[in-house]
């Protein structure tokens, strides 16, 4: 079903169940929008990012029926038209000319591009390529760079919303012109500063654009010269956002590709606090794959001398780390081992070494030992009894079966 755009909610992009409106006049579904006032301290408007005084919620009764009634029309249409559904919907090529053309020579572009993206959205692969044969990605990536020349006019901002929902529908390759299009400094540039003031669709447009880019190796360092730490920023509040997990975890995925290819590029996280961020995300991170891609984050960090000293400046990093360790997943395990690793041999402190103590490194460290089988992650854990047991045994609440272990250990050495 093609969900009417009105009927979701502008920060999960789900339909919505309990509508409320706020001071703005946009509505919202109540759970995501009180989450973003009262659990996050937000002071703006998601979708516009006005600021406001007032943040009461009222009930969107209007909304509320006219979502049942599609809903049930839906419900309708769907049991008249299932043994009829099997066709897709085609467009002639001169309709696709046609509604180009408009877009291109209209001031009022955004309901024709939701008209183009209801079309794209269908995934027809004939559309698809109908609609680039046409030269309607060079028509979208107009549209998009007229924000570097009309950034406060709120009629571009949202032709630029509506037309980067459009391209984050299409597929990506390194060796096609859409590609090649995005990739200029100029559509770099528009997304970059969409990705920093945009609504949050457009953030999400746009994060999955960039996405798409880091799987078909675009080279970031034109972004990291020309953005700087603002351009981290945005990425680091994507990660934050716990709302719209879609935009978190693909903010996750082109951090990953951006830090690690190059060491100019982690430094300039670190300066825009990425570990902080990174760290206090950790004791939520709770799926497999959200916490990986976070720890992952952390070692790349971890291994300039800058975010070693980060870290063991926050005051919970030993403890978030730990936690991990034997809890989420073996991946997990070995990536704050790693982290461990990395903090202990090249830059421990008497501090970091009792936070291990104290907050259960050390005991899980030794669990890891008498885990059947040779592995990288042993050896380091072995090491580390090595460069620090000693200190670690003179301490009273050492557990005594470890004070014996470690003596076993010296007697290896």
């Amino acid at each position: 079903m093609d969900v009417p755009p009105d009927f979701l909610c502008p920060i999960s992009m789900e339909l919505m169940k309990d509508p409320v409106t706020i001071a703005t006049g946009l509505s919202y579904e109540r759970k995501n929008i009180e989450k973003w006032f009262f659990t996050y301290k937000k002071k703006t408007c998601p979708a516009t990012m006005q600021s406001l005084k007032n943040f009461d919620v009222t009930p969107n009764h209007n909304l509320k029926r006219l979502i049942l009634a599609w809903q049930n029309q839906n419900k309708a249409s769907q049991s008249c038209s299932s043994s009829s559904s099997s066709s897709s919907p085609s467009v002639k090529h001169d309709d696709m000319l046609s509604l180009l053309k408009t877009i291109e020579s209209s001031p009022f572009k955004v309901s024709s591009l939701k008209k183009l993206r209801s079309i794209i959205e269908i995934g027809d692969e004939l559309i698809n390529t109908d609609f680039i044969l046409s030269s309607g990605v060079e028509v979208l990536v107009q549209i998009i760079v007229q924000i570097l020349y009309e950034s406060h006019d709120f009629v571009t901002f949202r032709a630029c919303e509506e037309a980067l929902g459009v391209l984050q529908q299409l597929p990506l390759s390194e060796e096609e012109r859409t590609f090649e299009l995005l990739s200029k400094q100029e559509s770099i540039k528009s997304m970059a500063i969409m990705l920093q003031r945009g609504s949050a669709e457009g953030r999400l447009y746009t994060i999955t654009i960039f996405q798409k880019m880091s799987k078909n190796n675009y080279d970031w360092n034109f972004v990291i010269q020309d953005q700087g730490i603002d351009f981290f920023k945005s990425l680091l509040e994507l990660v934050s956002d716990e709302i719209c997990t879609k935009a978190s975890s693909r903010a996750l995925d082109v951090l990953i590709d951006i830090l690690g290819g190059s060491k100019k590029s982690r430094l300039k996280a670190i300066e825009a606090g990425a570990v902080c961020v990174l760290i206090e995300l950790l004791p939520d991170s709770n799926r497999s794959s959200k916490c990986e891609k976070v720890l992952v984050l952390l070692k790349l960090l971890c291994e300039c001398a800058e975010g070693r000293q980060a870290l063991v400046e926050h005051g919970m990093a030993i403890a978030a780390i730990s936690k991990k360790i034997l809890h989420v997943s073996n991946t997990t395990t070995k990536i704050a081992v790693k982290i461990l690793w990395l903090i202990c041999s090249l830059h421990s402190t008497e501090r970091v070494l009792e936070d291990m103590l104290v907050y259960g490194s050390v005991k899980k460290l030794l669990a890891l030992l008498h885990i059947d089988g040779r592995s990288s992650t042993k050896d380091k854990v072995l090491k580390l009894f090595k460069l620090h047991g000693n200190l670690w045994k003179r301490y009273p609440c050492f557990p005594c079966e470890l004070k014996e272990y470690l003596a076993l250990v010296d007697d290896s050495r």
